[in-house]
């Protein structure tokens, strides 16, 4: 068993064994930037179980995605020559890897998802490669109000509140830009994703809970959209897959993509302590005071020059307070995206895998 859980190709679901097939066919080999990230090494593990090639580029070294059979290359994205050379004989690009979080320079925020976009769109073009598919974010449109049921219509933010959803949101315009006949391309938006082998969002939860400091904010509770990570690897595949059509409905188009199964915060923050059998958070800060505390916070890290994230910031404020989710007919009716597995099953995975940590 893998981190993500995953056993062997016949334990996946029907609908995903199917399009890993189809896959199969059209695939000579794919390749997978952030390789070695939470969703990049899924996508490379499920699209193994299939037998097909893989390429995989990370900054660091993944053994285990080597005994998978990936044909690892370290290497930057903002190093032209090192794409160039890693993406030769592929026909296929998940571009997953990006600088994420939410506290950095705007200048390490461009130079890897502006600059290093720019990179692997140039590759493919040399290499004339002619299937992209983008990991972009639902934080493209997020200007810090409520996001209830929006679909892929509602405009970029005109305020960003860091560079991270800027830079994704530079970078998505290009990758939906240079779609064309040589190049078929298309951008993923999937939201808060999670499961099993998460190393970010699932183990700040349960540390945060196990020391006392993890908090709601605001006085009520919003509802969220999460994605499974399963869900999401199937997403991209569902990309892939239309983007061999010769009439592609998704080319050149964004889609949001979630579990379609919106939660209030508080009872997924939950459900993820209940699978270590943790009390249920209760504490509350209101939301003006967490946003308050953010803009401080902020302005002392810059001055100071410090590089690790704030405990809170205005963006976090503002996202923790807010609600997020979507109405995702368009991956639906364009990709034939259906969830595969509900939050409750997730959750299931994820405590097995935990108990065994």
């Amino acid at each position: 068993m893998t981190e993500h859980g995953i056993l062997a190709f016949e334990h996946l679901p029907a609908l995903q064994q199917t399009i890993l097939l189809k896959l199969k066919r059209q695939i000579k080999c794919a390749f997978v930037t952030g390789a070695g990230g939470f969703l990049g090494k899924a996508l490379c593990e499920h699209l193994r179980l299939a037998n097909i090639p893989v390429v995989g580029f990370a900054r660091t070294y993944y053994p285990e995605l080597e005994a998978l059979g990936v044909t690892m290359y370290q290497g930057d994205l903002n190093d032209a020559n090192a794409l160039l050379k890693a993406m030769s004989g592929c026909d296929i690009v998940f571009h997953i890897a990006s600088k994420a979080g939410v506290w950095g320079s705007k200048k390490s925020y461009f130079q890897s998802n502006v600059l290093g976009t720019e990179n692997v769109i140039t590759a493919c073009q040399t290499h004339l490669i002619n299937k992209l598919i983008y990991t972009s974010t639902p934080s493209v449109t997020f200007s810090g109000v409520d996001e209830d049921g929006i679909d892929e219509s509602t405009p970029y933010a005109k305020n960003f509140l860091n560079y991270y959803a800027l830079s994704k949101s530079i970078a998505e315009k290009k990758i939906l830009d240079c779609n064309q006949t040589q190049l078929k391309t298309v951008a993923l938006r999937p939201h808060l994703i999670w499961g099993p082998g998460d190393r970010h969002l699932i183990p700040r939860v349960l540390s945060r809970a196990k020391t006392g400091r993890l908090k709601l904010l605001g006085k009520t509770d919003k509802l969220v959209d999460t994605t499974y990570i399963d869900n999401a690897v199937y997403a991209h595949l569902l990309g892939a897959a239309e983007l061999h059509n010769s009439h592609s409905k998704c080319a050149g188009k964004a889609y949001f993509i979630s579990d379609d199964q919106p939660i209030l915060m508080a009872d997924m923050l939950n459900k993820i302590l209940a699978c270590q059998n943790l009390p249920k958070v209760s504490k509350r800060v209101p939301a003006s005071m967490a946003y308050l505390l953010g803009a401080i916070l902020e302005g002392f890290y810059f001055c100071l020059r410090k590089q690790h994230e704030p405990i809170i910031t205005r963006f976090v404020a503002k996202q923790l307070s807010t609600s997020h989710y979507f109405n995702i007919s368009a991956a639906k009716n364009d990709l034939g995206y259906l969830p595969l597995i509900d939050i409750n099953e997730g959750m299931h995975r994820l405590k097995l895998i935990l108990s065994e940590k």
